[in-house]
């Protein structure tokens, strides 16, 4: 993997469900449930800065039928397993069951620096080039003992 010259460089830092708030937007990856409901695995906090990113809801490839909804969080309540939130975006709404132990992180500013042998990382979007490396123009590192969740 190489990385663009211009290559935007986050890190995944750990919160908490206290910091999943109306109006905070946010990227569930979640498991398609009987009910039509998501059963959360994992939430990330945008920034405001990056508020919008990826904005809407669609399959995704963590584990089989998995989907990621990026989105505001239009209501919170708390329920019998966690917490119940519903996010809404341009196209639509989702409801999602948030069990107590789920993944919560946010973004950071990092730097290159801190890509290293052994920390993990996760890009979304790599260009395939001629000689068939791959070019990285974002990616995002662990730190502080947290990993890239994706």
């Amino acid at each position: 993997m190489k990385l663009a010259d211009d290559v935007k460089v986050l890190a995944v830092d750990r919160k908490s469900m206290a910091d999943v708030k109306q109006g905070v937007f946010v990227g569930i990856t979640a498991m398609p449930q009987p009910d039509g409901s998501q059963k959360a695995v994992e939430i990330h906090i945008f920034p405001e800065a990056l508020r919008g990113t990826g904005e809407g809801h669609r399959p995704w490839d963590l584990v089989p039928n998995s989907t990621m909804t990026n989105a505001a969080v239009a209501t919170e309540v708390a329920s019998g397993n966690g917490k119940t939130l519903v996010l809404k975006y341009r196209d639509g709404e989702k409801t999602f069951e948030v069990p107590p132990n789920v993944v919560v992180v946010t973004y950071a500013p990092a730097t290159a620096a801190e890509l290293k042998p052994g920390v993990k990382v996760f890009t979304a979007a790599a260009k395939k080039l001629p000689d068939g490396t791959l070019e990285a123009s974002n990616i995002t590192v662990g730190r502080n003992g947290v990993n890239p969740p994706m």
